[in-house]
C-alpha cells in the first residue's frame, strides 16, 4: 500500500469488458471484497482514510492502493484532481464508490463523465446522505434497501441503475439492518458493474 498524506441526455454507452476499474472506499471495504470475489477487473483502490481496512484488502489482493486524506491538500478540488490523476495513470476507466464517504467535486466528475457508480444503503430517492440506515429507522420505514446509481454533483441524486428492497424488522437496530442491506449490496454492486462493462446501461452523458 502506498500512501499520500447544454442540455442533458442519455445514450447507450459503448464499453469494453476489459475496462479497468478503480474503487474509492472509506472504511472496511466489504463491497470492494464483493467486487474482487466476482472477478471484476479492479486495478486501483483509493481512500480518503489512511486507516481504511479496504487498503489492506487491496494490498493483500495485489492491487495498488493509496490514501488521499483531505488534511494533506489545500482544497477538496485539489485533492480530487490529484486522485483523478492517480487513477488515470493506472488506466482506470470506470470509478466505483464502494462506501466512499466524501462528495466528489466537479473537477473529478468531469474527468470520468458517465463513468462513476455508487452503492447506497436505501431505496433512493428516499433517505439520501450519510445516515440512510438511521434515517430509515427514525422515519419508521417498513421497507428500505440498496441502490446502485450513477454519480452526479448532488447527494445521491444520479440516475438509478439497480435497486433491491430490504424489509425493516420491528426489532432492527442500525447495525442489524445495515448488515442485511450490505448483503444485498454485495450482490447488487457487482451486477451493476457487469452491466456497465457489457454496455447494457444507459449512461448519463452530455448531448451535443
Amino acid at each position: 500500500m502506498c500512501g499520500r498524506t447544454g442540455r442533458s441526455g442519455r445514450r447507450r454507452a459503448r464499453h469494453r469488458r476489459d475496462q479497468v476499474i478503480g474503487v474509492l472506499v472509506s472504511g472496511e471495504g466489504t463491497n470492494l471484497q464483493a467486487l474482487l470475489k466476482a472477478g471484476l477487473p479492479v486495478a486501483a483502490v483509493a481512500s480518503n482514510n489512511t486507516k481504511a481496512r479496504a487498503l489492506d484488502r487491496a494490498a493483500k489482493a495485489g492491487i495498488e492502493a493509496a490514501a488521499f486524506p483531505a488534511i494533506e491538500f489545500d482544497s477538496r478540488e485539489h485533492r480530487d484532481e490529484e486522485l483523478a490523476d492517480w487513477l488515470t495513470e493506472r488506466g482506470v476507466e470506470l470509478v466505483v464508490l464502494a462506501g466512499y464517504m466524501q462528495l466528489l467535486t466537479k473537477p473529478f466528475l468531469e474527468r470520468f463523465p458517465g463513468r462513476i457508480l455508487n452503492v447506497h444503503p436505501s431505496l433512493l430517492p428516499a433517505f439520501p446522505g450519510a445516515h440512510a440506515v438511521e434515517d430509515a429507522l427514525a422515519y419508521g420505514a417498513k421497507v428500505t434497501g440498496a441502490t446502485v446509481h450513477f454519480v452526479d454533483e448532488g447527494i445521491d441524486t444520479g440516475p438509478i441503475v439497480l435497486q433491491e428492497a430490504v424489509e425493516v424488522l420491528e426489532d432492527d437496530t442500525p447495525e442489524t439492518l445495515h448488515t442485511r442491506i450490505q448483503q444485498v449490496e454485495h450482490r447488487l454492486l457487482p451486477t451493476a458493474v457487469r452491466l456497465f462493462l457489457e454496455g447494457s446501461l444507459s449512461s448519463p452523458v452530455a448531448s451535443a
